[in-house]
């Protein structure tokens, strides 16, 4: 896949994934939402989706994002504001950057901070006893503030089950950075993760991880291309 290519999916699916934020912020407006923030995004989101000068668009979002950090005073989202930002940052600097190299240095930086986001995941779960031992993840769903089903919370209750999903989750984000060293192990590591961020999404109404993490996976298969193949 080429950088040109790699840019226009991503920023097609991050037009995607702020659309749908913005229209449920105006859609379901409480007192705390300033509609001039949204409806803004929501226009250069159009524009970015059409392809219309992408690079001042992008740079109009990354200001814009930085504008909902100061007004609600910091990621209320929290990672999914984050990876937001950063993918913003990365575009962007790949579009505005002098050369062709830097452009790929803008893309590869966004690809390792994709797998870091895994990897790091993975790490701070296997050493918390509490995960290895599916604590965690029981009190997730017994105790998880996240408007779930008395069913589902009735899973706190299989405890052998959730010791199993929860070293699932660990070792899948653990062995992440490996999956890097062949095509078809890269892309059945993203069917598992986006599986996993699509479950959240479903049980705790955590949608926009799922969307926004979406974004960034063409930039980590080009650069698992670039850098094993040395493809351009």
């Amino acid at each position: 896949m080429t950088l040109e290519a790699t840019l226009r999916i991503s920023e097609l699916l991050l037009a995607f994934a702020l659309v749908q934020q913005s229209l449920e912020h105006l859609i379901h407006r409480d007192r705390w939402v300033d509609p001039l923030l949204h409806v803004s995004r929501l226009s250069l989101c159009v524009l970015l989706g059409l392809g219309v000068t992408v690079e001042m668009t992008l740079v109009g979002l990354w200001v814009l994002a930085l504008v909902q950090l100061w007004r609600y005073q910091g990621p209320y989202n929290g990672g999914s504001d984050k990876m937001t930002v950063l993918i913003l940052t990365c575009l962007a600097a790949a579009h505005l950057a002098p050369n062709m190299f830097w452009s790929e240095m803008a893309l590869s930086y966004l690809a390792v901070q994709l797998v870091l986001s895994y990897f790091v995941s993975g790490w701070i779960k296997v050493i918390n006893p509490a995960w290895r031992r599916g604590e965690a993840l029981r009190d997730v769903f017994r105790y998880s503030a996240y408007p779930v089903s008395e069913q589902l919370r009735g899973l706190a209750d299989h405890p052998w089950f959730l010791l199993a999903m929860g070293w699932a989750v660990i070792l899948l984000e653990l062995i992440f950075p490996f999956t890097l060293l062949h095509p078809v192990t890269l892309k059945l590591a993203l069917l598992c993760t986006a599986w996993f961020h699509f479950s959240n999404a479903c049980f705790f109404g955590l949608n926009r991880f799922f969307w926004i993490w979406l974004c960034a996976y063409p930039s980590l298969i080009w650069f698992q291309e670039r850098v094993t193949q040395g493809g351009g």
